[in-house]
């Protein structure tokens, strides 16, 4: 693949990150998943966002191969139109702790981009650009991300393979200290 084609690929797969995104930030994906097929008109009802926007959205995803269109022959117009969430992409999108769930790196994203100034001045200086300037979206990102990971792994296979580490563990108390958004600590005191 030429490098145009590449960067042009990347351009178009960064922007359906972003309706990813929106997608999650406005629970619009749970709408589908929780209510099934909508139309934009009961999409932007269950969602609160204005019917166009939801329009533009379902269409988008649906393009993007992240929604399918239900029976769109029916549709008499584009506003009667139906989208759902196929099952095979509920995983990635919706279930957190699926270990498909990939969404939480559009907030990852999203996170990075809003400090990019600040890591080109970071180049220029020879200085850093915390952890905290990275704000709430990297951060819930990268805790969304580990999830599946310590809510499944770290309980079922990780912890047990230490040995003695369960009899410790059964009846203690576990603390999180600053390790993140505390799925580690939830899993284990759930598990034990």
């Amino acid at each position: 693949m030429d490098l145009t084609q590449r960067l042009c690929d990347a351009t178009t797969g960064t922007l359906e990150l972003f309706a990813v995104h929106l997608g999650r930030e406005l629970s619009l994906y749970d709408a589908l998943d929780r209510h099934g097929p909508a139309t934009p008109t009961e999409l932007a009802a269950r969602a609160g966002i204005a019917e166009r926007y939801a329009q533009e959205w379902l269409e988008q995803q649906a393009v993007a191969g992240f929604l399918t269109v239900v029976d769109g022959s029916a549709a008499t117009s584009d506003a009667d139109r139906r989208f759902q969430l196929p099952a095979e992409h509920r995983g990635a999108l919706v279930d957190p702790v699926d270990g498909d769930h990939v969404a939480p790196f559009t907030s990852m994203l999203v996170g990075v981009a809003g400090v990019l100034d600040e890591v080109a001045t970071a180049y220029r200086t020879g200085g850093g650009v915390p952890y905290e300037s990275y704000g709430a979206d990297f951060r819930h990102g990268q805790g969304g991300v580990n999830r599946p990971a310590f809510t499944n792994d770290l309980v079922k296979a990780w912890l047990p393979a230490v040995p003695g580490l369960d009899e410790q563990l059964d009846g203690g108390r576990v603390a999180d200290l600053g390790t993140g958004v505390g799925w580690s600590a939830i899993a284990v005191q759930a598990a034990w």
